[in-house]
């Protein structure tokens, strides 16, 4: 990170977040990886640390930093465990739906134990047959009185067996179809509420994925996010855009965590009498992927200071930054991987769970061919006039 372009703060912060990482999820990943279970201990440390809340505005209880500070936690949890990393940026997923809509109360209400670090927050949109499109949701939401009640099923639920809160969005006026979509925060408690099942994944397994099934769930009419029905595929598109730097920012964190085990194996490592990291070929090798990774890293910080800055027009950006960055990742871990050798691939070395952990960034928030198909929309959008 090129110091000059951040604040004492920024800086401060950047390295609470690694100290963290290297203490207490460092440790502790490979265990994690293994089981597959969730690791409240090291939630409980990022609670601890004050980091739980480094999005949410001050009013909220939070540190009120922004998208860029999150950023720059996210790279750094993500360096130590990608899977710990997005199990933090999660949060700010599921709970931008409510900095973006919701009302006054609804902020009250719900920002503050996020903030905290006291409950976890998880978002739920994607369905079976309602991923990248999600006009195909069928999640119903039909109003019952003072109350709304819900039926149907989420998929790719991040944190969803763990969190308090979901921001579920449903169908209130199927004739509409995605301008008949609404959002709701659903708690874990409610009646009708289920998590289902639990995803036995190739990668991020520090991290619970689940199915959420809504089986005539009721939940209170205040609990629709925002003051009226309609408004919940803007409400998620606004909210994917702010939220793309931070899966980005895992991607450059588990491209650098690569690096940094490749860079120290190679010069360990010794071929021909001389260590590997002394031969033109891998020094070309090492060169490409730091360029690639810094590269990367400054695309995402400046969508994440366009997103600050308060500018409406973010979608291009937001998924220019996640493209390049998930792609940088993918390449560099395996890339990494290919220099431990055969080493690379046992479990025994842990640059194996890198390349395991980067593959879904290329997936989830929106798949890179969507990521292709925003950019150039946007960019011929821009250019129709000038034709």
């Amino acid at each position: 990170m090129i110091e000059e372009l951040y604040t004492p703060q920024q800086v401060e912060l950047r390295e609470r977040a690694r100290h963290l990482a290297e203490t207490v999820m460092r440790p502790v990943a490979a265990k994690y990886d293994v089981e597959q279970t969730y690791p409240w201990e090291v939630q409980h440390a990022i609670r601890d640390a004050g980091l739980s809340g480094v999005w949410i505005p001050e009013e909220y209880g939070g540190m009120g930093a922004g998208v860029l500070d999150l950023c720059l936690v996210v790279e750094e949890f993500s360096r130590a465990c990608g899977g710990m990393g997005v199990g933090f940026a999660v949060n700010a997923l599921g709970s931008f739906p409510i900095l973006v809509a919701g009302t006054e109360e609804q902020k009250m209400r719900w920002l503050p134990p996020i903030a905290s670090g006291e409950k976890l927050i998880a978002f739920g949109l994607s369905e079976k047959e309602a991923g990248s499109d999600v006009g195909s949701m069928q999640t119903r939401a039909e109003r019952d009185g003072d109350e709304y009640v819900i039926n149907g099923e989420k998929k790719w639920n991040t944190n969803g067996s763990v969190a308090s809160f979901n921001t579920v969005f449903a169908v209130t006026n199927p004739e509409r179809g995605a301008r008949g979509i609404s959002a709701f925060v659903v708690e874990d408690g409610n009646p009708g509420y289920r998590v289902g099942k639990h995803e036995d994944k190739m990668g991020i397994r520090a991290v619970p994925v689940v199915e959420i099934h809504l089986e005539n769930c009721r939940v209170p009419a205040a609990d629709l996010l925002g003051e009226t029905e309609g408004q919940g595929f803007k409400q998620a598109m606004i909210t994917l855009d702010r939220a793309r730097p931070g899966v980005a920012s895992q991607a450059v964190g588990l491209a650098q965590g690569a690096l940094d085990l490749a860079i120290e194996y190679t010069r360990e490592r010794e071929q021909f009498g001389q260590s590997v990291s002394s031969f033109q070929g891998v020094q070309w090798m090492l060169a490409d992927m730091t360029t690639q990774i810094e590269a990367a890293r400054q695309l995402v910080h400046a969508a994440a200071r366009t997103i600050d800055s308060g500018r409406k027009n973010i979608s291009k950006i937001s998924a220019m930054c996640k493209l390049m960055a998930t792609d940088v990742a993918m390449k560099v871990t395996t890339d990494c991987v290919q220099l431990f050798g055969g080493y690379g691939y046992c479990k025994d070395y842990p640059i194996e769970k890198y390349m395991r952990d980067a593959k879904i960034t290329q997936i989830y928030e929106g798949t890179n061919q969507i990521q292709r198909l925003v950019i150039a929309r946007s960019l011929l959008r821009e250019t129709a006039g000038g034709s």
